[in-house]
């Protein structure tokens, strides 16, 4: 989850607060939040090429996601969630946030294959679930957060199976393409059936091949856009037909236009939080 506004707005939604260092982990990136007591209802949740972990441990943060299933307390978002999951409600909450390549994810929840659905942690963890989020609210600092956050993902990464490492190495040309890169031609490089890959490409990191691709050039092209670029040359060096492709794209994953999905305040926090670009427009701070 993250927030920012345009120039337009006075303050940013959120406190966020972000890590020292980078994660011991791989894949691994964190930030924390805490309510401004401003966060709008309904506030819709803009897709992204990791599985996302929200730690609550204290207030309240309810969502819905494409299924119409309220949630409320700790949850996780599948890969590339799609324009349904909005937050409803938040209140006087702090959250540490984690996204997780799917690679990483695989070794944490045991699982990518979360689909649309929002899935409690408790369903994913039992009683540790409730555990960690107890241990983060006893911590005043946040750095001490990362750290007890950072120890945790890497305990559950050495006792569970990561995914095939020609999975991964598919994964991983997928993000140096930006989602460009031919499925059938990752499929040839590896000695593997177009069918083997897909088989275990989706098991293991949730998406077939290709929507896994198409959403990583969404993501590229969505921040692009926000960083104030135009949808024509968006499209042009993103790897789309044209611009009316974009477009498409851009509707399916959000709902919205190019045009419109760069006010989304998801967007406006990532400079901060993961370390993208300042977009235009953007006036933040970092969090206490």
């Amino acid at each position: 989850m993250g927030s920012g506004l345009s120039e337009r707005d006075d303050a940013v939604l959120w406190d966020i607060t972000c890590p020292n260092r980078p994660s011991s982990v791989p894949g691994v990136a964190m930030a924390g939040f805490g309510d401004r007591g401003i966060t709008p209802p309904g506030l819709r949740l803009i897709p992204h090429p990791t599985v996302t972990l929200v730690l609550v441990f204290g207030g309240t943060i309810a969502v819905e996601d494409a299924t119409g299933r309220r949630q409320q307390g700790s949850f996780a978002t599948g890969l590339g969630f799609g324009d349904a999951l909005r937050g409803l409600q938040a209140d006087a909450f702090e959250a540490l946030q984690v996204r997780l390549s799917p690679v990483v994810a695989h070794a944490v929840l045991g699982t990518t294959d979360l689909g649309d659905a929002v899935v409690t942690l408790d369903d994913l963890f039992g009683r540790e679930a409730a555990r960690i989020s107890d241990r983060l609210g006893e911590l005043s600092s946040w750095e001490d957060r990362f750290t007890l956050t950072d120890a945790w993902l890497a305990r559950r990464c050495a006792a569970t199976p990561r995914v095939d490492p020609e999975v991964a190495w598919a994964w991983r040309r997928i993000g140096a393409g930006r989602g460009t890169v031919r499925i059938e031609r990752l499929a040839t490089e590896l000695g593997w059936s177009r069918k083997r890959l897909w088989s275990r490409f989706q098991s293991q990191i949730g998406l077939p091949p290709k929507r896994a691709a198409k959403l990583v050039r969404f993501d590229h092209a969505v921040h692009r856009l926000v960083a104030g670029q135009g949808a024509a040359g968006v499209a042009a060096d993103g790897g789309y037909t044209d611009q009316s492709h974009l477009h498409r794209d851009v509707v399916a994953f959000t709902g919205l236009t190019p045009a419109t999905v760069v006010d989304e305040p998801f967007l406006a926090v990532d400079d901060i939080a993961w370390g993208w670009p300042r977009p235009r427009n953007f006036r933040g701070r970092r969090g206490p």
